[in-house]
């Protein structure tokens, strides 16, 4: 999923206990070598200047923008806001400095947020609210002294491996331009740089005699690169033209250029040993081993069972060598540090720790013969996901496999399962404390807003810390901005934060005034939503998009004892079955008091007077509305399964046409407002098509990836809530199944399981070839809708 950076402090041996970083001694070589890689500091200016002129353009002279020497701040990133010393009236305001662009930016983003009242998010979460930022030659002024603001650790990292399929597949520059300048805003410094590639490993592979023909099975489709990336696949919605990776490759450049231009240092792909099938041929005596299924059906060998060269040959280093320095030529010297996640999911042959650090210094000359001052960053997932392999020894054997400074590790799920408590601080490697939060993209109303305020800061101040950054990994973006708005102060915050207070701040700045019903509702949202404690890896189990393929007929509660519930949005991955245990019968994750949620609602729909226009106030209401309204669905689900139970074919058809209704309702909720189309995200894809072919190409991965994989008789389900989809995909999928079960009532027969998954996988694999067409605007009164739902669910 995802990496990060550091340094050289060798010794004769390294220290099997934990050892502090003392002001990051053993990362100030590789932080003084990146500061030098840097931008000119009229370049970052100019890039602040341009990231300001997009975001408030009303306001360009408002504020002067100077890049400064960390001295400023004792040593570390910092940003200072001041009043500009004005001598006449068309002289900036406001002077804001920073150690790099990324800290004017956040310190632009920080007086705006607290002095001004304005607010930041994605479009696609109701984007900006600057309504509250007063007019040209009136901006607040601040106290005498100004504001400095310091860093309390180097790196605020932002991206997972699978972001970039879940999220950022079909975005074109305009798009990317404004997820780096809203990077920027929130402070982000090491931001993760796959786009592209595939193209440099077209060039790589060349140069071992594999042709473009070779790789047609060897890469995935666009939707679906994550996965093949990582060894899950091959070839699944392929092949790659040669339009899409001249493209992508012209999209990366501009993707890096701009990063460097803000002061940022991007994180670049290594190789991790997932290889075409063509080299085993070509090497035949090469230590290539076959992996084994990954949720195909039957095995697949069209998609499944990828090649992995083991670390220890001596091609490892070759390729290795020969993919770094690829891109250096393509990019320039542009970062020391590179992403490899040769054991995630992937588990070594033998636990024998002496073997497991031969490999990882294997993997560590592959990357450092392409750069001689490379670090490796890599996700700790593994050290929790494969738990009953990693022990200390391992862990250890693993760690300690490079020169202490030349990795990082990311404990990936530090919100809720963090690594560096049960592993003293990673056995002394420097690591970064992330927030996971999102699997798979799902659109979930869910926090952990105490962890994320606290966490980071217990951390640092821990015994021994080694903690050097803060970081957000989750899988999809775009959802949720109260969680990605906190997380990202955390970068700047060296105490905890209060929640409540900072909650109260936060409403008041996202919808641009004060309304007392909204705040009260926030305050249930916290309390609830927001302050989940459960240690569930994954969430969005509503019925509605992860619909249960089970036979509730086979024993008096469901499913026989032996069967696993198995229905996620996808083929079958650890990464999504941790909390998962055997169950008599499907069970949607619920974590709180529905009632709660509904006064919430009601509070937030009684405060909807005041906010009409707000954009941020009607993405937040439909969101809200569409997460009671699917936990009811699973209470309607439940009444219907239980009618079936016992045989009652009156009380089964009432209680699913009840469930079908609802369907199309939150679908016509979610179709007023532009943020939860299916249409946007189809038309995106057909967007990037250069030709008939691409564009049924590119529709067929954007249809199938949010739906169905492999035809897997698992059900592999998604969980998006998009007004299109909901409908045409959701409504007949649950609509077949309760046909099945009264058909099996009426005539008194068991349930054919079998049957309505083949005539289900027959549904979807027709609607995924599919071409009609999704609006791409929204329609309707979201204020009226929301509130005419809620008095016919939840009035009485």
């Amino acid at each position: 999923m995802l990496k990060l950076g550091f340094v050289f402090l060798i010794l004769i041996l390294i220290p099997s206990l934990p050892v502090a970083l003392s002001k990051y001694g053993v990362m100030e070589p590789l932080l003084q070598r990146l500061d030098s890689k840097r931008a000119a500091s009229s370049v970052q200016e100019a890039a602040a200047v341009g990231l300001l002129k997009r975001l408030l353009p009303t306001h360009l002279s408002s504020f002067e923008f100077k890049i400064v020497s960390k001295d400023v701040c004792g040593g570390d990133s910092c940003f200072l806001i001041n009043n500009h010393k004005k001598s006449s009236q068309n002289e900036p305001e406001i002077v804001i400095r920073g150690t790099t662009a990324v800290e004017i930016a956040s310190g632009l983003h920080w007086y705006l947020k607290y002095w001004c009242g304005a607010h930041v998010s994605w479009d696609k979460t109701g984007g900006i609210q600057t309504t509250s930022v007063p007019e040209p030659g009136s901006l607040p002024r601040l106290k005498d002294e100004g504001v400095k603001i310091k860093r309390p650790v180097p790196w605020n990292y932002y991206q997972n491996v699978v972001t970039s399929s879940y999220s950022y597949v079909w975005w074109d520059w305009e798009r990317w331009e404004k997820e780096v300048d809203w990077m920027a805003l929130q402070g982000v410094n090491l931001p993760l740089a796959f786009t592209g590639q595939e193209t440099i490993w077209q060039k790589v592979f060349k140069d071992f005699n594999i042709t473009s023909v070779d790789l047609n099975n060897f890469f995935g489709g666009p939707a679906f690169l994550a996965w093949a990336r990582m060894g899950n696949l091959h070839g699944w919605g392929g092949p790659l033209s040669q339009n899409w990776l001249d493209q992508q490759l012209v999209l990366q450049k501009q993707i890096i250029s701009r990063m460097l231009e803000l002061g940022m240092t991007p994180v670049l792909p290594s190789f991790s040993g997932n290889v075409p099938a063509a080299l085993k041929r070509i090497f035949p005596s090469a230590k290539i081993t076959r992996l084994g299924d990954w949720n195909t059906v039957d095995s697949d060998p069209r998609w499944c069972c990828t090649y992995l060269l083991d670390a220890s040959d001596p091609l490892f280093v070759e390729i290795g060598e020969a993919f770094i320095r690829k891109q250096i030529k393509e990019y320039g010297d542009v970062t020391d540090i590179y992403n490899c996640d040769t054991f995630n999911e992937n588990t070594p042959p033998t636990n024998d720790p002496e073997y497991i650090s031969t490999l990882g210094a294997a993997v560590y000359k592959g990357i450092s013969k392409g750069d001689k001052d490379a670090v490796w960053l890599m996700q700790g997932w593994l050290f929790y996901s494969d738990s009953s392999f990693w022990k200390p020894p391992q862990i250890k054997a693993l760690l300690h496999s490079v020169p202490l400074g030349k990795m990082v590790v990311l404990d990936l799920f530090a919100d809720v399962k963090p690594i560096w408590k049960s592993s003293s601080q990673f056995y002394g490697t420097p690591y970064i404390w992330c927030m996971l939060h999102n699997f798979g993209g799902n659109i979930e109303m869910y926090g952990t807003l105490d962890a994320i305020s606290s966490g980071p800061v217990d951390a640092r101040f821990s015994a021994n810390s080694t903690m050097v950054g803060v970081g957000m990994c989750m899988e999809g973006i775009e959802h949720n901005p109260i969680v990605y708005e906190l997380m990202s102060e955390m970068a700047f915050r060296d105490k905890k934060v209060e929640v409540p207070e900072w909650i109260k701040s936060y409403c008041n700045r996202r919808y641009g005034k004060v309304v007392h019903e909204v705040e009260a509702a926030w305050e249930i949202l916290y309390h609830t939503i927001y302050n989940c404690t459960d240690g569930i890896a994954d969430h969005n189990h509503d019925f509605i998009v992860m619909f249960p393929d089970w036979d509730p007929s086979n024993s008096e509660t469901g499913v026989s004892n032996n069967q696993k519930k198995i229905n996620l949005l996808r083929p079958v991955n650890t990464r999504y079955l941790l909390q998962e245990t055997p169950s008599d019968k499907p069970r949607a994750h619920l974590w709180y008091p529905s009632d709660d949620v509904i006064k919430a609602l009601q509070l937030f729909l009684a405060g909807g007077k005041n906010l009409s226009t707000s954009l941020t106030y009607r993405y937040d209401l439909v969101d809200l509305t569409r997460q009671v309204l699917s936990k009811f669905a699973n209470q309607l689900y439940y009444k219907a399964v239980s009618s079936f139970q016992k045989k009652n074919i009156e009380a089964l058809q009432f209680h699913s046409n009840k469930f079908l209704q609802l369907i199309k309702d939150i679908d016509v909720l979610l179709a007023s407002d532009d943020n939860f189309l299916l249409g946007t995200w189809l038309e995106s894809a057909k967007k990037l098509a250069v030709n008939p072919s691409e564009i049924k190409q590119y529709e067929w991965n954007a249809r199938t990836q949010v739906t169905m994989w492999f035809d897997t008789n698992a059900t592999t389900q998604t969980n998006k809530f998009w007004s299109g989809l909901v409908e045409s995909y959701y409504l007949p999928r649950a609509s077949t199944y309760f046909s099945h079960l009264l058909e099996s009532l009426r005539q008194n027969e068991k349930f054919k399981l079998i049957e309505w998954r083949k005539q289900w996988i027959s549904q979807s694999n027709k609607w995924q070839e599919g071409n009609e067409l999704y609006p791409v605007k929204a329609k309707g009164d979201a204020l009226a809708i929301s509130q005419a739902l809620y008095e016919k669910y939840f009035a009485k």
